[in-house]
């Protein structure tokens, strides 16, 4: 059986972890897509490593500036600028240009908490495009097993994006997750399943009604 992987990293960058990420990376010959906070990229050596990462060809997205509260929970006018245009704007150069953003979950789960209408309002205007996830292994809550449950989840796919985060120890299993992957038949690719972008450059491709909480 033959199946792909795309591997993405949320929350950072972090300058005590994320080096060795980019280490692991080149070594195995993959290329990645690292969705960043903006609050973190304010920090110039933050900063440093998202070039980087960009220097290295990797893609660079938007993740919110804060992280704090899912997009859809929060309410008031500013919240897509605060968040989105704010983290889009230190991004500048970095930022791949489909504009890629994906939105806080709040523990890896999909529903309407993901984005307000002011901010899909402004994802649509601004040409953004979404990009979501299908594969969340908590490598937050299982430091050195996250790996197997990874590869219970991507078996049963042809295409996964796995969503891990360069923030801590978890990483030290990183090299390790990719040789399983490829033990078992796994192809590492950087772009997305399509179904995970249900909006590319500001265009609704697949339905969003799911995803966003709009006001009664």
């Amino acid at each position: 059986m033959t199946f792909d992987v795309t591997l993405s990293f949320d929350n950072g960058p972090d300058p005590a972890i994320t080096p060795g990420v980019f280490d692991t990376l080149k070594r195995e010959g993959i290329q990645s897509t690292f969705f960043v906070l903006g609050r973190k990229l304010a920090d110039p050596a933050c900063r440093a490593l998202a070039e980087r990462a960009h220097a290295q060809g990797h893609w660079i997205g938007n993740h919110t500036f804060t992280h704090a509260t899912p997009l859809g929970r929060q309410t008031g006018e500013d919240v897509a600028e605060r968040e989105i245009a704010r983290t889009q704007s230190l991004l500048g150069s970095l930022s791949h240009a489909d504009k890629y953003f994906r939105p806080f979950g709040g523990g890896g789960a999909i529903g309407p908490h993901l984005l307000n209408a002011d901010c899909f309002d402004h994802l649509q205007k601004g040409s953004f495009s979404c990009v979501l996830w299908n594969v969340i292994p908590r490598d937050w809550e299982d430091l050195e097993g996250w790996p197997e449950r990874a590869m219970e989840l991507i078996c049963a796919k042809p295409w996964s994006l796995v969503v891990v985060h360069d923030t801590g120890p978890q990483m030290q299993q990183l090299t390790r997750f990719i040789g399983m992957v490829r033990a078992a038949g796994g192809n590492f690719r950087q772009d997305f399943p399509p179904e995970c972008v249900p909006m590319q450059r500001g265009r609704v491709v697949m339905p969003m009604e799911g995803y966003v909480t709009r006001a009664m």
